[in-house]
């Protein structure tokens, strides 16, 4: 289980550019097919832009042809939390970092095998940290 960062708004504010806060504090979202990693390939871990925590394997990356970085899973389920959401006139399920509560994206019921979900997630909430070449 990650441990758990708490912060004042005021910290965030100070910590994150104002994309950043507004996507991970305020459950902002990212314009499709605009962001850092929606097309990006490279091999390696994905953090938690706010926090650092480790949340996604690019090996689990695919593309979802939605404009947003897609993974078909976590790469720990205690990393991040699902959360009913309600907003907007819709139902959907919400996706956070445990560690910090920072707003990522969205889980779908529409992605590739093993799991056949589909984590669509704000490239402002993460940040890419490349393997280390052997």
């Amino acid at each position: 289980m990650s441990q758990k960062i708490e912060k004042t708004e005021e910290e965030w504010q100070g910590i994150l550019t104002p994309e950043q806060f507004h996507v991970l504090r305020e459950k902002g979202t990212e314009r499709p097919f605009t962001g850092e990693y929606w097309n990006h390939k490279e091999t390696g871990i994905y953090r938690c832009a706010a926090c650092g925590e480790e949340l996604f394997d690019s090996s689990t990356k695919f593309d979802a042809h939605c404009g947003w970085p897609s993974f078909y899973d976590s790469l720990d389920r205690s990393k991040v939390r699902e959360i009913e959401d309600f907003s907007h006139g819709m139902h959907r399920v919400e996706v956070v970092c445990a560690a910090c509560g920072g707003h990522l994206g969205h889980i779908f019921p529409d992605g590739p095998r093993p799991t056949g979900m589909r984590y669509c997630i704000n490239s402002v909430s993460i940040k890419f940290e490349p393997k280390p070449e052997s």
